[in-house]
């Protein structure tokens, strides 16, 4: 473990002062004789070292994070910053400077005093400290041990910043990360950590941003994505590793699709396409592929992705994901309600968008069989039904207590109890109350009898299923505009009139 001394003193603001001014001498120094001497290395290696070692001393300031005004107040993070752009500075000194921004930005360590952190990362912003990391990658080679390594603890330093403060994901998207790490995805060498990191960085910036996503879009990373998917169509990755990249690239196609723009360009990549060979190829790839469809086709935004659905047969692909769970699927991880979900979704976006002899055809659908659909639709309608019913007892019960012992229920707790009631399946529920309403509307009188008929042998209710999608319609069209969802609560309610 380090000693925390300095020159022989225990380390304090005072000694921490020094050691900064000591950085900023040799510092000074080392980039003289770099100038003035350029083509002879001799005369300055000596200093090279002096500021080599005296900036693994600094590492014990990360032990210290209510001092980092230090460094932004006499200069250091500056003089830091000017080691990365340096174009003289050597892959040594680059790595040592990494080595310590890593360590400053560690993330626990910035949650110790939120005050020298926010000033530490503000200096960083303020000097583009992405872009100067961003050309120091672009000039490593990773066929070297110590510059992969490199390329890694730089991938930790943005990381480290994007967690305290995710609002600096566009600025840093924007200052061509999202360019090298497209690049570095699609680069034809073997998987290796690195590439791994890349994938969690870029889910990471795509989270909850429309401008990183659209910056992405108009780099031609919808199709960087789907092509670095296309491997996993016929085999499965080969490591738990490989798997992880998988499923960050898959989250952030995921991202990318709440932006209207890359539903189109998704639809010319041939996402679906790939997505519908997925499903069928049964490999490990199939429950991602099957939340990305969903992504692509809900709202009114995935109308033309609902209709090439159906043109390229995918109904033929999705029916018997809803008519059985896959064993297999369960094997990968995913809890029936997932597939559930995903699955209900995506047949309620194409009812809610087809139009015309797609339509017919997805509604054919439900009458084939002896209406084989409509049964399993009930059959899933009463199982979750149960689920969300006994979650509400149980919360009610809850919600007795705590008027008993006087407690008050405040917003934190109803957000809670609604939490679990999702969780039971609310959602899954509400889908397919909507599709058993979508089809009672569809004039197939048919449908519409073997829905009720169902109802009253098992004992159901129109009038619960009006209460479901009352309650479905209520918190419909999270983040579109108000007119969207006036339109939207309009047409589900003269849906339920004619139930």
């Amino acid at each position: 473990m380090r000693a925390l001394c300095f020159q022989g003193e225990p380390v304090d603001e005072s000694s921490v002062k020094k050691m900064i001014l000591t950085f900023e001498k040799r510092s000074y120094k080392n980039q003289e004789l770099r100038i003035k001497f350029p083509d002879t290395p001799g005369r300055f290696m000596e200093t090279e070292l002096d500021l080599n070692d005296i900036i693994q001393e600094m590492h014990v300031i990360a032990t210290m994070p209510d001092l980092y005004h230090l460094l932004v107040e006499l200069n250091a993070v500056h003089s830091l910053l000017g080691l990365l752009s340096h174009e003289n500075t050597d892959i040594l000194s680059f790595k040592d400077v990494v080595d310590l921004l890593q360590e400053l930005t560690d993330i626990d360590t910035l949650h110790e005093s939120e005050e020298g952190a926010e000033v530490l990362i503000d200096s960083l912003l303020e000097g583009q400290v992405v872009a100067l990391l961003v050309q120091n990658m672009e000039r490593l080679d990773e066929q070297v041990k110590e510059e992969a390594d490199g390329v890694y603890n730089t991938l930790a330093i943005i990381e480290n910043m994007a967690e305290f403060r995710p609002g600096l994901c566009t600025e840093a998207a924007q200052q061509g990360l999202m360019q090298w790490l497209l690049k570095r995805i699609k680069a034809k060498i073997p998987f290796d950590a690195n590439k791994l990191y890349c994938s969690e960085i870029l889910a990471i910036l795509l989270q909850n941003n429309d401008s990183t996503r659209e910056l992405l879009g108009e780099l031609d990373g919808i199709d960087v994505l789907l092509q670095q998917l296309s491997v996993f169509k016929r085999h499965n990755p080969a490591t738990a590793e490989e798997q992880e990249m998988m499923e960050n690239l898959f989250d952030a196609l995921c991202s990318c699709l709440m932006l209207a723009a890359n539903r189109d360009r998704f639809l010319r990549g041939e996402g679906l396409q790939l997505m519908n060979l997925m499903l069928r190829e049964k490999k490990m790839s199939r429950t991602s592929a099957l939340k990305v469809l969903d992504h692509g086709m809900i709202g009114p935004e995935g109308s033309d992705d609902c209709h090439k659905f159906v043109d390229i047969l995918g109904l033929r692909t999705i029916f018997p994901l809803f008519m059985k769970t896959p064993k297999k699927m369960r094997k990968a991880g995913t809890v029936d309600k997932e597939h559930e979900e995903h699955v209900c979704s995506i047949i309620a976006s194409c009812l809610r968008n087809l139009k015309a002899q797609q339509r017919t055809r997805l509604l054919s659908k439900f009458t084939e069989n002896d209406c084989e659909k409509v049964d399993r639709l009930m059959e899933l309608h009463f199982k979750y039904l149960e689920a969300v019913q006994l979650a509400d007892k149980r919360i009610e019960g809850e919600k007795h207590d705590m008027v008993k012992r006087g407690e008050i229920l405040d917003d934190v707790m109803e957000d809670e109890f609604y939490l679990r009631r999702l969780d039971a399946g609310l959602f899954v529920l509400q889908l397919l109350c909507y599709i058993m309403v979508e089809i009672s509307n569809s004039g197939i009188s048919q449908l519409q009898q073997r829905v009720h008929q169902i109802l009253n042998l098992r004992g159901g209710s129109v009038k619960v299923v009006r209460h479901i999608m009352r309650e479905y319609a209520e918190n419909i069209g999270d983040g579109k505009s108000e007119e969207f969802k006036e339109s939207e609560q309009k047409r589900i309610m003269d849906l339920l009139e004619n139930f």
